[in-house]
C-alpha cells in the first residue's frame, strides 16, 4: 500500500490508473479507523481496481473546537488496518495540502442540510460538502463509499453530487454494530466500559420501538422517555423522517421510506453519539 501526503503524487498516481482503464474507489475517512471502516474499504477493493481511503481530520465541519480537539487520532493503526483490507493508496494530507487558504464556499440544500445535525450542529454540513467535493475533484473516482450510520450525511452529499454535476456513484454501506448492538463509532473509543454498555441501549430501544403500535409521534416520545430513563443518556433529538428528503412525517401513511434519526449525549463527559432505524 501507498502512502500519499501530497494532491499532486495522488493525481499522478490515479492518471496511470484511469488511462489503464481501471476502476477508482474512494473512502472518505477522518482515521480513528474501525471495522465499520475497513467494511467499506473491503467492499470498495471489492468493486474496484483501485481504493483510495483518504484519512483527513476536516477541521471545517467541527462546529465545536473542543469536539475537533479530543477527536482520536490513531494515524499509524488507520495504515495497518488499510493494509489488511487490501487499499492500494492511503491518502493522508495535511491541512495545508486541502487548504492553502480559507474555504469560502457554501452549499445549501434545504431541508436535508437544515434538520436535526444541520440545525443542532452550524456549519457542520457546509463543511462535509467542501471536504467531499475536493476530495472528488482530486481523486475523480468512479464510486465512493459511505456509512450509514451517519445517514444524513449520505443524503446531503447525494445533493450536493446532483448540485455540482459529479459523474460518481455514491455507494451508502451498511451500519456495522458491536456484539452489543452498539453501532461502531471512532467516537466510541472515548467511551469508557461502563459507558459503553449503557450506550447499547440506544438501539436496543430503537429496536423496541418498532414493536409498540404507537403512533409516529407516540412512538418519537415513547423513545425519548425510555433513553432519558436511563442514568449516563440523554437524548439531544430523536425525528422520524422521509428517508430520502428528510422531510418531517406526521404519520406512518406519510411516506414510504420512514427513519428515526437520533442523538444521544452519553456518560458523564458526554459523548455524542448518533444512530438511526429504518422503519419501513
Amino acid at each position: 500500500m501507498q502512502i500519499i501526503n501530497t494532491i499532486a503524487q495522488l493525481q499522478e498516481e490515479l492518471s496511470h490508473a484511469r488511462n489503464a482503464g481501471k476502476k477508482i474507489g474512494l473512502v472518505p475517512t477522518m482515521g480513528a479507523l474501525h471495522d465499520g471502516h475497513a467494511s467499506l474499504v473491503r467492499r470498495s477493493v471489492s468493486e474496484n481496481d483501485v481504493t483510495v481511503v483518504s484519512i483527513f481530520l476536516n477541521p471545517t465541519q467541527f462546529n465545536d473546537p473542543k469536539d475537533l480537539e479530543r477527536y482520536p487520532r490513531t494515524l499509524d493503526n488507520d495504515y495497518k488496518i488499510l493494509d489488511q483490507c487490501g487499499a492500494q493508496i492511503a491518502f493522508a494530507p495535511s491541512v495545508v495540502e486541502i487548504y492553502p487558504e480559507p474555504d469560502t464556499r457554501r452549499f445549501s440544500y434545504p431541508p436535508t442540510d437544515t434538520v436535526m445535525e444541520g440545525e443542532r450542529r452550524p456549519g457542520h454540513f457546509n463543511g462535509v460538502c467542501q471536504i467531499v467535493s475536493k476530495l472528488f475533484r482530486i481523486t475523480n473516482p468512479d464510486r465512493a463509499y459511505f456509512g450509514e450510520k451517519d445517514f444524513q450525511q449520505i443524503a446531503v452529499i447525494r445533493r450536493m453530487v446532483q448540485d455540482l454535476g459529479f459523474k460518481i456513484e455514491i455507494i451508502p454501506c451498511p451500519v456495522i454494530r458491536e456484539e452489543s448492538g452498539l453501532a461502531m463509532s471512532s467516537r466510541n473509543t472515548l467511551l469508557s466500559a461502563e459507558e459503553r454498555i449503557i450506550a447499547a441501549n440506544i438501539y436496543r430501544i430503537l429496536k423496541e420501538s418498532k414493536t409498540q403500535g404507537l403512533t409516529l409521534k407516540e412512538t418519537e416520545q415513547w423513545v425519548i422517555s425510555q433513553i432519558n430513563a436511563i442514568e449516563g443518556l440523554e437524548v439531544e433529538y430523536y425525528s422520524i423522517v422521509d428517508g430520502k428528503t428528510l422531510s418531517e412525517v406526521h404519520d406512518w401513511t406519510d411516506s414510504d421510506d420512514i427513519v428515526g434519526c437520533i442523538t444521544v449525549y452519553c456518560g458523564k463527559t458526554p459523548i455524542r453519539l448518533i444512530d438511526h432505524i429504518r422503519y419501513k
